[in-house]
């Protein structure tokens, strides 16, 4: 007996779901290999696009914050820093970490860039980058079924109902699986932090800086942005202190203890 092509999409994409690092459900599609590939790929073409800030003072500082960090995950990383005045740093799939030099301006001190840093880390480690490519691929794949099988672009008005159900799958299920990325990462990377022996507090330093700056700016509602407000990861962040606190104890007693300045 053939199977209806919607009960073979739904059996794959079962049999895709897995566990995030904090226990939440994640559709993963794709190898580590395919994701190294494609970390690989976009970080040379990155390189190639940005302007790369030349070996020296900040690219060391930057790299001393880096270092305790990754230690902790294991792996060679690469690390550059670029010229530019985005507030903003990423990690690839593949060991990859860009860090732009406007973040320096909000994250002025190294538990703050930690903080980044560790955050950025943390979205590799819990394998977001495949979820969200997979779960994207999924959501529109969905779609073309659905419309498919109820021959709904045939139907008058079809097309609208079509991109209304579009926007209903981005509000309801793509920003809010992002926002749930987001608020992992923070509480990743603020283990991650702490095990470096960073302080966990640089976390909420680092987020009420960028309330400020952002404070007059014109910024979507919470409901249809891909990152938690700058009050609910500093809520969140604030709960999970004491335990990082702790871990940072912990690893200061092992003698992890970075020390990094920019002069």
């Amino acid at each position: 007996m053939r199977l209806p092509l919607p009960v073979i999409i739904l059996t794959l994409l079962l049999a895709a779901c897995t566990t995030s690092p904090t226990g939440q459900q994640q559709l993963l599609l794709f190898s580590e290999q395919d994701m190294a590939k494609l970390g690989d790929e976009s970080f040379e073409e990155i390189k190639a696009k940005e302007k790369l800030l030349p070996e020296g003072e900040v690219t060391a500082y930057v790299q001393c914050i880096t270092r305790p960090l990754t230690d902790r995950v294991g792996g060679d990383w690469e690390v550059r820093v670029f010229q530019s005045e985005d507030v903003n740093a990423f990690a690839l799939p593949g060991r990859h970490i860009g860090v732009y030099t406007g973040l320096l301006t909000v994250a002025q001190d190294p538990d703050a860039l930690a903080a980044v840093i560790g955050h950025e880390i943390a979205h590799v480690l819990a394998r977001h980058g495949n979820a969200r490519v997979s779960t994207q691929m999924a959501t529109q794949a969905g779609l073309e079924v659905l419309s498919a099988v109820s021959g709904m672009q045939s139907r008058p008005g079809g097309d609208d109902l079509l991109a209304a159900l579009g926007l209903g799958a981005q509000v309801g299920i793509l920003l809010p699986f992002s926002r749930q990325q987001e608020s992992e990462a923070d509480l990743l990377g603020l283990k991650l932090m702490a095990d470096a022996g960073f302080d966990p507090e640089g976390a909420l330093r680092l987020w009420r800086a960028m309330g400020a700056q952002q404070a007059g700016s014109q910024r979507p509602p919470e409901l249809l942005s891909t990152h938690p407000a700058s009050q609910s990861r500093l809520t969140t962040l604030a709960a999970a202190l004491p335990e990082a606190q702790a871990r940072q104890a912990a690893a200061r007693a092992a003698g992890r203890r970075p020390s990094c300045a920019l002069l």
